[in-house]
């Protein structure tokens, strides 16, 4: 997670490997292993494999210090038999956890700040689940009016 200046994280790894024969439905699982075992992000992309084959690409983003525990989750959980290692630098942008008050009550929405300036931001999804389930409206409606009244607080739209 990025501090509130956005800044540069180096030292990073991306491991990145390919299935085609493992069951999709580990996905999920797979990713939260990963996060536990202290990955920063992780994430599956489809691709087309050699000989035309569908597969995934399972990106991992890490520090050194979390390399070991992630290959072991990469090993163990998929089908893989090799990962790639490459170097990455990561630019993140600062971020604050705000409130805002809506007719659905107070939700946090993350703002995010480039070289000072809020260039973002986005409601707290968890946060407007649980209004909409309460409120009994659509998702959508609360995520929306989170992003109007935030805008209004603000005195701006993100850059």
């Amino acid at each position: 997670m990025c501090a509130s200046q956005d800044r540069f994280i180096d030292n990073r790894l991306l491991l990145q490997t390919n299935v085609d024969d493992m069951n999709p439905e580990f996905c999920p699982y797979v990713i939260d292993k990963l996060l536990a075992a202290g990955a920063s992000d992780a994430y599956w992309i489809p691709v087309i494999m050699k000989k035309g084959r569908p597969g995934l690409m399972l990106n991992v983003t890490c520090g050194p210090q979390a390399v070991d525990a992630v290959e072991e989750v990469i090993f163990t959980e998929t089908t893989t038999l090799g990962i790639r290692h490459v170097p990455a630098r990561t630019h993140c942008l600062g971020k604050e956890l705000k409130k805002v008050r809506t007719r659905f009550g107070e939700l946090r929405v993350k703002a995010g700040y480039y070289k000072g300036r809020m260039v973002q931001f986005s409601p707290e999804y968890a946060d407007c689940e649980s209004a909409a389930a309460a409120y009994q409206v659509p998702l959508k409606t609360v995520f929306d009016e989170a992003r109007i009244c935030f805008a209004l607080q603000e005195g701006q739209l993100p850059d």
